[in-house]
């Protein structure tokens, strides 16, 4: 008897750590697929960047050539600054339309004004769309014949301010940027909201009672208190504008047009790796390569360098 208990505890010992065990292996398959088209990707682009290319034939080792070519050389360099300009812009209109009007629409959802649910649910639906179909919609709505947009402006008696918004090189990006922000807004409130909803009440009402009200509030009480979420959001937010592609891509193509006026640094990667532009042809992987690292490397580097300052700062607040 003592024999079969023993065997029985022995099993029941043996199950009980092969499913203590069996628990690391349901990872497995996400990390599988990460490192296939995550991983993979970032260590084969920085393998590329360091030899010539012939088409898709891999040529002789190059060095740092790439990277040099990719800053100095004709007509390479001027556009890298071009569309690494238009890259900030993206990111500063950003901040301010999309996170700017984000913060105010959480702060008046979290006063629990009526209808505050239907307003959550209404900011965010446009995200549920593919990026690709907000492009297509918008180019129609913007279209400069019979686009809706022209037409309210028509029908409001402004016919002045009609115009081709997206054949127009100074205001092509700015519409795609306005765009790009009306479809991140829903985003932007929920993270917002989440952080207002996660201030403790007695906060609030000690700042009540030391005559804190109105945006004497948002300013001394609400503002340091939501420093994780808008740290948060910028991060995001300079993440996602130094990688447009999908919106530019839908609404201008691989040009970056009107006369690279919409043309942004993963536009720019694109046409260099797959060809089909001035200034990139099928030859230029390593330039491309070259591109997307430099590209990879610059987000790291002041994603790392913000995260460190803004974590300071809290500390010393």
């Amino acid at each position: 008897m003592k024999s079969a208990a023993s065997s029985k505890s022995t099993h029941l010992k043996k199950q009980r750590n092969w499913k203590r065990w069996s628990i690391h292996l349901f990872p497995i398959p996400a990390l599988i697929i990460y490192g296939l088209f995550i991983v993979y990707p970032l260590f084969a682009a920085l393998t590329y960047s360091f030899f010539e290319w012939d088409g898709m034939v891999r040529g002789e080792f190059a060095g740092f050539k790439n990277f040099v070519d990719l800053f100095t050389l004709q007509p390479f360099s001027d556009l890298f600054w071009n569309a690494f300009g238009h890259n900030i812009l993206y990111f500063v209109l950003q901040m301010i339309f999309q996170n700017g009007l984000a913060f105010i629409l959480a702060y008046i959802i979290y006063k629990k004004v009526r209808g505050a649910e239907f307003l959550k649910i209404s900011y965010f639906l446009p995200r549920l769309l593919s990026v690709i179909v907000v492009g297509f919609l918008w180019k129609l709505i913007l279209n400069p014949n019979y686009g809706a947009f022209n037409v309210i402006l028509e029908n409001l008696g402004l016919e002045a301010l009609q115009k081709a918004w997206l054949g127009d090189p100074d205001t092509a990006l700015i519409a795609i940027i306005l765009i790009n922000s009306w479809y991140g807004l829903g985003f932007g409130v929920l993270i917002f909201l989440a952080g207002f909803q996660s201030i403790p009440k007695e906060l609030l009402e000690a700042g009540k009672l030391d005559g804190a009200t109105g945006l004497s509030m948002v300013r001394r009480i609400l503002l340091p208190l939501m420093v994780p979420s808008i740290m948060i959001m910028t991060v995001l937010t300079f993440i996602q504008s130094f990688e447009a592609f999908e919106l530019v891509y839908a609404m201008q193509g691989s040009e970056g047009g009107p006369y690279s006026s919409t043309d942004t640094l993963a536009v720019y990667f694109y046409r260099l790796a797959f060809g089909g532009s001035s200034g990139g042809s099928s030859s230029a992987i390593g330039l491309g390569s070259a591109l997307a690292v430099v590209l990879f490397l610059f987000i790291a580097v002041f994603t790392a360098l913000y995260l460190k300052y803004m974590q300071k700062k809290q500390v010393d607040m």
